[in-house]
C-alpha cells in the first residue's frame, strides 16, 4: 500500500472517531541478527497464479506494517528488528510464502532480506514482491531514464538479497506526466532480467489504459479493495479483466477493523495508534459511518459463527470471491493471527452469505469515483 491518506473525516459525528492520517512514512535501519527459519509445510492458505509463471500464496504478507508507523501497543508490537524477522517464519510455516514490500516502507526490504538470509539466502520457495515508488517532483522529471529505473531496482535487489519476483510501479503526481516513460523503462528492465514481473499500484483506470496503449502493459495491479472500499468495481475491475491484468487487493480487513475486536465498540474507545488505523478509520467514515459499520460487523459475525470462522476470514473470503482476484494482501504487526489465517483455505461463502452481506452493503454509501482519485484529492470517494 502506498500513497497519501486523506485527513479529517469523523466517524459518527463529533463524538466519533477522528482521522489524523497523512503523516509521512518513517525510515530506519534494521540491526537485528537474522532468525533461524522453521520449515514450512506450505499450502494451508492455498496457492494461485498471480501472473503467468508466478505462483503465490493466496494470502500475501503485506509489509507496510514494518515501515515504522505501525508499532501501536508495545505489548503486541513485532514490527522492528529481530522480532519482525522471526515472524516471517511463522507465516511461511502456515503456507504464506509471498511477501509484499516497497522501497518506501522504511526498513522493510532489509527485514525481508534478513529473513531470506536466515534461511540460506536467496528466495528459494519464497516469492518477493516490491515496489518502485516515485514521489519527489525532481525524481519524476528524470524518472523516464533507463539509469534512474535501473538504479532504483538494483537498490531494492541489494536490500532484499534476491531479484524481486514482481515490481509494482507507483507515481504520485499525474500532472508531471512522464509516468508512461518510466513504465516503459521498467518494462525494458524486466526484459533485461532485473526482476520477474511488472505491476502497478494505486493508479486510476485511465492511467492503466494509458500504460496498456503505450505497450507497457502490467501483469498485476495492487489496489485497495474490501467490503468498505469497492471503488475498483467502478470500471477498474472490468477493464483489468478484459486485459488479463490480475488485481492484488490490500486493505481487505481494513487495518484490523474488520474483526471481532471492534464489534460493539464505541468509536470513542478506539485508539488510532497506527498509520493503518488512521487510514481505515477514514474509509469507514466514507463508506457509511460507525453505526453502519457495526451492522456490517454483526452480519459478518453471524456468518463467521455459521462457518466456525472469524470476521476477518469472512471479509477476506468475500474479496477472494471477486473476479480477477487470485490473491490478497494481509498486513500484520505480529504473527498472532497466523493460525486463524491458516483456516481461510477451508472457508467457502455460499449464496446466502453473499446475499446477507450485499443487503448490508446496500444500506451504506456506494462509492462513486474511480479508484484512488479521492486519496489524490482529485474527486469524491
Amino acid at each position: 500500500m502506498v500513497g497519501v491518506q486523506r485527513r479529517g473525516a469523523v466517524l459518527g459525528g463529533a463524538a466519533g472517531l477522528a482521522l489524523s492520517g497523512g503523516r509521512p512514512l518513517r525510515a530506519g535501519a534494521a540491526t537485528a541478527p537474522p532468525a533461524e527459519a522453521p520449515p514450512g509445510p506450505g499450502g494451508l492458505v492455498g496457492r494461485a497464479e498471480l501472473a503467468s509463471g508466478l505462483e503465490v500464496s493466496r494470502v500475501v504478507k503485506g509489509c507496510w506494517q514494518l515501515s515504522g508507523g505501525h508499532r501501536g501497543d508495545a505489548a503486541t508490537d513485532r514490527t522492528q528488528g529481530r522480532k519482525a524477522v522471526d515472524d516471517f517464519g511463522a507465516f511461511e510455516q502456515a503456507g504464506v510464502t509471498t511477501f509484499d514490500t516497497a522501497d518506501i516502507y522504511g526498513p522493510s526490504e532489509q527485514l525481508v532480506g534478513q529473513y531470506l538470509n536466515s534461511r540460506g539466502g536467496g528466495g528459494s520457495g519464497i516469492q518477493v514482491l516490491t515496489k518502485l515508488c516515485v514521489f519527489d517532483p525532481l525524481e519524476m522529471r528524470r524518472a523516464g531514464s533507463a539509469d534512474f529505473v535501473r538504479d532504483r531496482l538494483k537498490a531494492s535487489t541489494r536490500k532484499l538479497g534476491t531479484r524481486p519476483d514482481l515490481v509494482q510501479f507507483y507515481w504520485h503526481r499525474y500532472e508531471i506526466d512522464n509516468y508512461v516513460d518510466c513504465a516503459l523503462r521498467m518494462a525494458e528492465a524486466r526484459e533485461a532480467g532485473l526482476f520477474g514481473h511488472v505491476g502497478l499500484t494505486n493508479f486510476d483506470t485511465d492511467r492503466v489504459r494509458a500504460f496498456v496503449d503505450a505497450g507497457a502493459k502490467p501483469e498485476v495491479h495492487q489496489v485497495q479493495y474490501s467490503l468498505l472500499d469497492r471503488r475498483v468495481e467502478n470500471g477498474m475491475s472490468e477493464y483489468c479483466q478484459s486485459q488479463g491484468i490480475s488485481l492484488l487487493p490490500y486493505g481487505v480487513v481494513a487495518g484490523g477493523f474488520l474483526s471481532e475486536k471492534y464489534l460493539g465498540v464505541d468509536p470513542r474507545d478506539v485508539r488510532q495508534d497506527t498509520y493503518s488505523k488512521d487510514k481505515y478509520a477514514s474509509i469507514i467514515s466514507q463508506s457509511g459511518g460507525w453505526s453502519w459499520f457495526q451492522s456490517l460487523l454483526a452480519e459478518l459475525n453471524n456468518i463467521a459463527n455459521k462457518h466456525e470462522s472469524s470476521i476477518a476470514n469472512v471479509a477476506t473470503a468475500w474479496v477472494l470471491d471477486k473476479p480477477g482476484v487470485p490473491a490478497v494482501l494481509i498486513g500484520a504487526r505480529n504473527a498472532n493471527h497466523v493460525d486463524d489465517l491458516a483456516k481461510l483455505g477451508n472457508l467457502r461463502l455460499d449464496e446466502k452469505d453473499h446475499d446477507l452481506i450485499n443487503g448490508v452493503l446496500a444500506e451504506g454509501r456506494r462509492p462513486s469515483s474511480d479508484f484512488y482519485t479521492w486519496e489524490r484529492g482529485l474527486g469524491k470517494f
